[in-house]
């Protein structure tokens, strides 16, 4: 038996029957059986049936969208703006299809050339628990316009998200068996990726997704898209008052549960960085942490469970045990074990890990200028998402140029990329494809930025939600 537990109360949000693992196998066949006739259905017809989908998501925003805020503890304002991304998705979907997927002519001396596009086949997705919506619907709804038929794995943390999407798309007109929900947990996964599928879709941890890499070794023809985290930096090298806000956005939005959110906060020694690190810890020790359906909105919930808040505390630990100096203490809130408060460690000259804590925690390293915060940016091998706060064009220049990451940010928070945009994670982030890139850039990576000219043109969304 499964269940879904609120992280904030302890109580049981859903429960029902994991799928035997010697059951998937038949799953993968039923899906193969069912993959002509999804394909040969003409491409008009499957953009119609998601946009029925994004139509029912968008009918069904309040129940999933609290659905949601129970199982994983993320405030309702955010899980609102998870189900309105997830239906922004579809129509970038089409768009890329269209775009990417579509057919090409060209007349030749003996007749005409005509590239054309068919689907790989049975596509395994398995989904995080941070955004159990939105990121797994990124591969989901491309696939499914492509003509392959799917089995998707949400994460054990949030398998009532799972079924909401599930139905949506079977109300929506996607047959049964071009769409099948694999609820279970480890050993579920490992089944799934070990049937006969023809490509895994995956968002999640950085050592799963090398996992993956070597279990695909021998199956070549299995295509890969990772989404992995990122011990990602942010540079401030501007003004301390008018940063503090991106940098606490950057780093503790969904309790520091996102693959692209800063863990490394890159300062110049001196006067400027300790004003910095002042303004960011006034702004960070007022904001308001609570439940979804508290009275007064929350900035930050808990995290997934009490054994993550666990892990980071633990991990914490780690970096105070190598000489980390505290500058605001990262702690567990009375209100359940789940609870935490944001933290900040300076790690300046310190040999700690070069591993992503998934949890609002950030690690503050000095420098004495300019190259050497390019240089501590780039010190990581997870390439996913960097940032940069100052004004000077130059600086943004030389910062683009030389920054090794996928998504690169200019006086924006370092949480994201338009939904539109290819974008390549390097080293352990893996390959990043959203919507239906899912071709590799084999010569020249994409990178994908949120650019504005000064840092007074942020926009944040800390709105109210401060004490």
């Amino acid at each position: 038996m499964m269940r879904s537990i609120d992280p904030a109360t302890g109580q049981t949000v859903w429960e029902g029957e994991e799928i035997a693992v010697t059951a998937i196998p038949a799953m993968v066949e039923r899906a193969r059986a069912a993959l002509a006739g999804w394909a040969d259905r003409p491409v008009e017809e499957r953009v119609a049936i998601v946009e029925r989908y994004a139509a029912l998501l968008k009918e069904r925003t309040d129940d999933i969208a609290r659905d949601m805020a129970r199982e994983t503890g993320k405030p309702l304002w955010e899980t609102r703006a998870e189900l309105g991304s997830m239906i922004n998705k579809v129509a970038v979907s089409i768009a890329a299809q269209a775009e990417r997927a579509g057919s090409r002519r060209a007349d030749t001396a003996f007749g005409r050339a005509v590239l054309r596009h068919k689907p790989h086949g049975v596509m395994a997705v398995l989904g995080p628990y941070n955004f159990p919506g939105h990121l797994p619907n990124g591969h989901i709804v491309p696939a499914l316009l492509a003509g392959n038929t799917v089995l998707f794995k949400p994460s054990e943390e949030a398998p009532l998200t799972g079924e909401n999407m599930t139905r949506a798309l079977h109300d929506a007109g996607v047959p049964e068996a071009v769409f099948q929900l694999v609820q279970g947990g480890r050993d579920q996964g490992a089944a799934l990726i070990g049937a006969d599928i023809d490509g895994l879709l995956f968002t999640g941890a950085a050592s799963t997704g090398a996992h993956f890499r070597r279990a695909m070794i021998d199956r070549p023809h299995v295509i890969l898209a990772l989404e992995l985290g990122g011990n990602n930096p942010l540079i401030a090298w501007g003004d301390a008052e008018t940063s503090a806000a991106a940098i606490v956005q950057s780093a503790f939005i969904t309790t520091g549960q996102r693959c692209s959110c800063a863990r490394r906060l890159i300062l110049p020694e001196g006067s400027e960085g300790d004003a910095t690190i002042e303004a960011v810890h006034t702004l960070a020790a007022r904001l308001r942490i609570g439940a979804w359906d508290d009275a007064e909105e929350p900035y930050m919930g808990p995290l997934i469970s009490a054994r993550a808040a666990q892990g980071a505390i633990d991990a914490v630990a780690g970096l105070k045990a190598k000489g980390a100096r505290t500058l605001l203490p990262f702690e567990r809130l009375e209100r359940s074990e789940a609870f935490v408060t944001p933290g900040m460690y300076d790690v300046t000259g310190l040999d700690v890990p070069d591993a992503e804590i998934f949890a609002p925690v950030l690690q503050v390293i000095r420098v004495s200028d300019f190259d050497a915060a390019i240089a501590a940016a780039n010190d990581t091998s997870f390439g996913l998402s960097a940032g940069l706060l100052a004004d000077d064009p130059e600086l943004w220049r030389r910062f683009l140029a030389r920054a090794r990451a996928g998504v690169v940010n200019w006086n924006r928070p370092t949480t994201g990329a338009a939904a539109n945009m290819p974008f390549g994670g390097l080293g352990q982030s893996g390959n990043h494809r959203p919507s239906a890139y899912y071709a590799a850039d084999y010569c020249a990576y994409p990178v994908a930025s949120f650019e504005a000219d000064t840092i007074a043109d942020l926009t944040g969304e800390l709105g109210g939600r401060l004490l």
